[in-house]
């Protein structure tokens, strides 16, 4: 069994943090009036991908009514509908919707983690929350063998990736690095190039923040980075 195939069933079954536990439950039980008819997978969300990707996405946690619903990462809900639209644009996804699990969407040369892999509550995990989740994120890049690039969506993601990076001592210190939108950011020799972006939620394109062009230059900076290899 591939490594992956081995964390993702770990991950599923996690019920370290009591907090995000009784939560995923409370959701599942009241659920929402459009989603009425659907069992919530309600359960931590694993990794998705191409276990041979180049490119690899780091989200904040799934969403309440999106993957902890459908148990797919960004798969039905507006962050979503903006990411994949922009994957599928520019080469790594195969369609530009994601809306469940068994929609047939594939993705090519990329793989999706997430910061956390249990919705919280107002989309804000505790910072005990993050630190118990992060091994999970540290197994998932050690057994992607193939990535060069890695894109941090949003500050939480950016800051925990560059935790890992501290702590595995290939940077001396995270206040090294500046978080902007698709900034590059060179880690060190033989280390992947680390892109920041700023997350696809409702409240960052809603208001303008993020906008279709700004996010798929961010993609079309990791395609550049491996065409230039």
């Amino acid at each position: 069994m591939h490594a992956l195939d081995v964390l993702n069933q770990e991950i599923i079954t996690c019920k370290k943090c009591p907090r995000l536990v009784q939560y995923l439950a409370d959701v599942a039980r009241v659920r929402r009036r459009a989603y009425r008819d659907w069992d919530y997978w309600a359960k931590p969300v694993p990794g998705f991908g191409d276990p041979n990707a180049r490119l690899y996405l780091i989200g904040l946690a799934p969403g309440a009514h999106g993957a902890n619903r459908t148990g797919r990462p960004f798969t039905g809900d507006k962050s979503g509908e903006f990411l994949y639209r922009v994957l599928h644009e520019t080469g790594f996804a195969s369609q530009p919707t994601s809306l469940s699990i068994d929609d047939g969407l594939t993705l090519s040369d990329c793989y999706i983690g997430a910061s956390v892999r249990c919705a919280p509550p107002d989309n804000k995990p505790l910072p005990q929350e993050i630190r118990t989740c992060r091994p999970y994120l540290e197994r998932e890049l050690a057994a992607l063998k193939n990535v060069r690039a890695i894109v941090a969506l949003g500050r939480i993601a950016f800051d925990v990736y560059l935790g890992i990076l501290r702590d595995q001592g290939k940077i001396e210190r995270r206040s090294a690095f500046v978080f902007a939108h698709n900034k590059a950011h060179h880690t060190g020799p033989g280390h992947s190039l680390l892109i920041s972006s700023y997350h696809p939620s409702q409240q960052n394109t809603s208001t303008g923040k993020l906008t279709h062009k700004m996010f798929k230059a961010v993609f079309l900076r990791a395609r550049k980075y491996f065409d230039a290899q």
